[in-house]
């Protein structure tokens, strides 16, 4: 397994305006091995970046000797595939097919996919949508975006976040299993689950060769809101059990470490936390 850092760890990551070569740079001193990168509407990495800029990222990546798998698309959150509004899904699935474009022509295998909300814990403004037709809808998308995912041969990496749908393993395992397809699989979000009172080791088990990619982080469950993530090991994720979960399931993929927002030392600090509790 390969630890890694989301650009969105980086000074300005969130924003979107991090130079790359910067975050390249700073990752590999830091001590990771990889990198996760990040696509937005605007910014570094965006879905109007062309193929002769991606082309350009990967050769830095390549140059920075850092492994770049995959990419985390966060416009589910701005642009949701289970809007009530038709015309909000469709420029959904549009921007989802183009980050899918772009991550092939980064050279990645892995696109992260917030598979829309029921509820955004952070956006009041979003309407609530009702559980089945969040559902109904995030499937729809998804399998909008597979023609482009079989095309480019790019797996869609549906992520357990804090959106109101999948809080079982059960239920976020048969949802994946509805598709038949390698292309479509698990983005396990370690912390994420605390926030509603499981056992990312059980997740793992369940979840199983689904499990595509794996973001990393720590909660703290007597705080139990957002404020609740915190540096890994200072929360109450069961490190030891996890890490014997993820062996068990033979993933030797990346471990990404989503840690936000960005703070002086964080890096260093989650690269060697990474190592003591998730060792090979």
């Amino acid at each position: 397994m390969q630890r890694g850092i989301s650009y969105w760890s980086f000074r300005n990551g969130l924003k979107h305006t991090h130079p790359l070569a910067d975050a390249f740079t700073e990752a590999r001193q830091a001590g990771f091995e990889a990198l996760e990168l990040c696509i937005a509407d605007t910014g570094v990495l965006n879905v109007t970046t062309t193929e002769k800029e991606c082309t350009a990222i990967r050769k830095a990546a390549d140059a920075s000797g850092l492994v770049v798998d995959s990419v985390a698309s966060g416009l589910s959150w701005s642009c949701s595939p289970t809007h009530p509004d038709p015309a909000i899904r469709r420029r959904a699935v549009a921007l989802q097919k183009a980050s899918l474009q772009r991550c092939a022509w980064l050279g990645c295998r892995s696109l992260l996919f917030v598979p829309g909300a029921v509820r955004i814990p952070w956006d009041p403004s979003y309407p609530v949508v009702p559980y089945d037709q969040a559902v109904v809808h995030a499937g729809q998308c998804i399998r909008a975006m597979l023609k482009t995912a079989e095309k480019y041969r790019v797996e869609i990496c549906v992520e357990n976040v804090w959106n109101g749908l999948f809080y079982s393993p059960l239920e976020f395992r048969a949802f994946i299993d509805l598709f038949e397809s390698p292309l479509v699989r698990a983005y396990f979000d370690i912390g994420n689950v605390l926030g509603y009172h499981q056992d990312p080791a059980d997740w793992i088990r369940l979840l199983g060769p689904r499990i595509g990619r794996v973001h990393v982080k720590d909660f703290k469950r007597d705080v139990g809101t957002l404020a609740g993530f915190c540096d890994l090991g200072k929360g109450d994720v069961p490190w030891p059990a996890v890490a014997a979960a993820l062996r068990k399931t033979g993933y030797r993929r990346t471990l990404i470490a989503e840690m936000m927002p960005w703070k002086p030392g964080l890096l260093k600090r989650t690269a060697a936390a990474l190592k003591r509790l998730l060792p090979e």
